[in-house]
């Protein structure tokens, strides 16, 4: 009993319900290993008992941070002070480094009294820093000697009448995040897998805002959306999954669009640049006409060869003065990942093999280090500087094309363990502790990712502060974010290093505080939110998501109707606030899904659990339900046997849902049957290096796609083209 209460004391899920009629205990050492890494001793019963009368003795005036939503009462460590408490509420001095200027507004000060006034006040309004709307007046639900604060993030100091103090960080947020401002359609796509006639080896930001400048002006869409262009740990062979990057700050340089960069047309040594494109046009040629695989690695070579070059001529003033306002806007923490770059080059990509006195960030070794690699460091700040300056072009061209929404971020659920993020926080990251899932049906030995996580007690003490970069960097260039695995605001599974996924356990976050850093700085950018919810999702987080204004994701072949016996749910009967898709960069494009190509090729793998004849048969059950459904809505016309005309009639369901947001996985507008991604494979399977294929399996250019008739015979069901007027000697596609 005493592990278990003070397990609930720190978040540390004694058992979980895979289903709702199973419960499963947690083994005690995983609980005792959690609990190790969130810094607190249970390794004997004397540890406990100890460890349980310090925890349940500690009074606290207030928690440490504390979330105020606009238009909603108070929370109760606010609402519940003594009568006669005085309350201040101050702006955070360096909470938003280069996003709010001007003078900050004075605190605010108030003093509590006792129960309920007979009516509410209005405040005088009160600025935020750098301008934005007036503070509102306080709900009837808010006590009368409440002002509210400006959205933002503020330190709140209490004083009681018997003189007991605290201090603590507050979160004042919006209601909701922004919403799509109308229904729209847009493209999924793994940016890596979008190569055109000008790529270096793999799609960039270039070819980015080009189909975004392309689908807005021409098919009317909203927005695209891409994977996560987080920074990667360096290495040969560097891990191709975008979803376990060295830093989720920042971004790659090896999405650079290398012409597009000022500088590159005044690099002298032209015959060294004329020879690293032919070189680059090599790499294309080989992954689009010889059957290579993206080489993400010898892309980069290439690259950081022209991008040395590029990052010698001089910058205008103009340029070096918009440098040094992101230096200064990105901070201690630009300073960190450039510094680790730097010693990555030197010592190796894992910095726990690093010298013992550069594991410490802060060390006095560490900042010799950074005297002695200065102008790497720059070097690395550059290409920070330079890829955040094409993602906000690729945001530009699709504001400029009509995109109601643009581009839409991808957020990971975490980092590599040996990377940047890790190295510069590694108080925040729980030691020998790794994210994952536990058992479901459809993997019995659940998963591991790999990805060490937050600890939740760090992030409410330094007032969220590692999120809140985070997310503003993200948002910054974005005219929406998808997190992954969007339920690891409220819970994570965390696997303790050495032992199988199914001893792991859950771990609760703060999902108010989570969800309140989320809605300020997705208002702050005017930024819609897509949450990845599929799997395995406790009861009430969906309703806690929608409340909040973040959409969820509904996919096709997972939408059914499972309370009226399974059956594939009926459009009118799908959530409105989603993102409803065909299909993920996890999952089967649409025409392998139809045609069953999809169990075939696990089954070459070796990855089926049952004979191919069960698992054929129950697919194509699976499918023709879901047919037999379109043809009663009269969406098939062309009846069965034609594979393209599935393909559109899955896309006129996906319309006629309420759905705010249809994507299309652009491989299926022109009939690729390989996943992106397979579940469940390493070496097995060529996952994250795949360009775009036709349905034969030859790759496509960004050039043949646009131009691709199934592609347009597609895109005619969600919108029809816009007049086009073709310039002189173009023929339209």
């Amino acid at each position: 009993m005493g592990l278990s209460r003070l397990a609930a004391l720190h978040g540390v899920a004694t058992s979980y319900s895979p289903s709702p009629d199973v419960t499963v205990s947690v083994p005690d050492d995983t609980v005792i290993a959690v609990l190790a890494a969130l810094g607190v001793d249970a390794g004997t019963p004397a540890d406990v008992r100890k460890c349980l009368v310090a925890a349940e003795s500690r009074s606290r005036l207030l928690p440490p941070t504390v979330v105020v939503w606009a238009g909603e009462p108070l929370p109760p460590a606010l609402a519940g002070l003594p009568p006669g408490s005085t309350v201040t509420v101050e702006p955070e001095p360096a909470e938003a480094p280069g996003h709010l200027s001007g003078r900050p507004p004075a605190p605010l000060s108030m003093r509590s009294r006792a129960a309920a006034p007979a009516a509410p006040v209005t405040p005088p309004p009160v600025t935020p820093p750098g301008g934005g709307a007036s503070a509102s007046a306080a709900p009837a639900a808010t006590p009368a000697w409440w002002i509210p604060p400006p959205h933002g993030v503020h330190r709140i100091h209490v004083r009681t009448p018997d003189y007991r103090r605290a201090t603590a960080t507050l979160i004042a947020a919006p209601a909701r995040v922004p919403q799509p401002p109308e229904r729209s359609h847009g493209f999924l796509v793994q940016l890596y897998s979008l190569l055109s006639a000008r790529s270096w080896g793999m799609g960039d930001l270039g070819d980015l805002a080009d189909l975004a400048d392309w689908a807005g002006r021409t098919l009317g869409s909203g927005f695209v959306q891409v994977n996560p262009l987080h920074a990667a740990v360096p290495g040969r062979p560097t891990d191709p999954s975008p979803y376990r990057p060295s830093s989720r700050r920042f971004p790659d340089p090896v999405h650079l669009h290398v012409e597009s960069i000022p500088e590159y047309g005044h690099v002298r040594d032209r015959a060294t640049l004329d020879d690293l494109r032919q070189d680059a046009a090599a790499l294309s040629e080989a992954v689009l006409n010889k059957g290579a695989l993206i080489d993400r690695d010898a892309v980069w070579e290439l690259k950081r060869q022209a991008l040395e070059l590029v990052v010698e001529v001089p910058l205008t003033p103009g340029r070096r003065a918009a440098y040094c306002d992101f230096l200064a806007e990105q901070g201690q923490a630009l300073e960190d990942h450039a510094l680790w770059c730097a010693l990555a080059e030197v010592h190796g990509p894992d910095w726990h093999t690093w010298p013992e006195a550069l594991r410490d960030p802060r060390s006095p070794g560490t900042a010799r280090a950074r005297s002695e690699l200065l102008d790497r460091v720059d070097f690395h700040c550059r290409l920070a500087w330079l890829t955040a300056t094409q993602l906000a072009a690729a945001q530009r061209s699709a504001e400029d094309a009509g995109m109601s929404i643009g581009i839409v971020h991808d957020l990971a659920v975490g980092v590599h363990p040996a990377g940047a993020d890790t190295w510069a926080q590694q108080d925040a990251f729980a030691p020998s502790m790794s994210v994952g899932a536990p058992p479901d049906a459809f993997n019995a030995r659940g998963q591991d990712w790999g990805l060490p996580p937050w600890r939740p007690d760090v992030l409410a003490a330094t007032g969220y502060a590692a999120y809140r970069g985070l997310l503003r960097g993200l948002l910054a260039r974005a005219g929406a974010l998808r997190i992954d695995h969007v339920m690891g605001l409220f819970r994570l599974w965390w696997v303790p290093e050495g032992r199988p996924p199914t001893d792991g356990t859950y771990v609760t976050y703060d999902a108010e505080a989570m969800l309140a850093v989320l809605a300020l700085e997705a208002h702050r950018a005017g930024a819609a939110v897509v949450g990845e919810d599929l799997g395995t999702v406790e009861p009430g987080v969906r309703e806690a998501l929608a409340r909040r204004g973040v959409l969820g994701t509904s996919v096709l072949w997972f939408e059914r109707d499972w309370a009226g016996g399974g059956r594939p749910l009926a459009p009118e009967k799908w959530r409105r606030d989603c993102l409803a898709t065909a299909t993920t960069h996890d999952l089967p494009s649409t025409a392998a899904r139809l045609t069953g190509d999809h169990v075939t090729l696990r089954h070459r793998l070796g990855l089926l659990t049952r004979s191919l004849e069960e698992e054929l048969t129950e697919d194509a059950t699976d499918t023709a339900e879901w047919l037999a459904l379109l043809a009663r809505l009269r969406m098939l016309p062309e009846g069965d046997g034609d594979e393209e005309a599935a393909v559109r009639a899955v896309h006129r369901f996906l319309l006629r849902t309420p759905a705010r947001m249809t994507g299309v996985w652009l491989p299926d507008t022109v009939g690729d049957r390989r996943p992106q991604n397979l579940p469940g494979t390493w070496d097995q399977y060529p996952n994250w290096r795949l360009p775009i294929a036709d349905a034969e399996g030859h790759p496509v250019t960004l050039e043949e796609i646009t131009a691709s008739p199934r592609l347009h015979a597609l895109m005619e069901v969600l919108r029809p083209r816009k007049p086009h007027t073709a310039p002189p000697g173009e023929r339209r596609p």
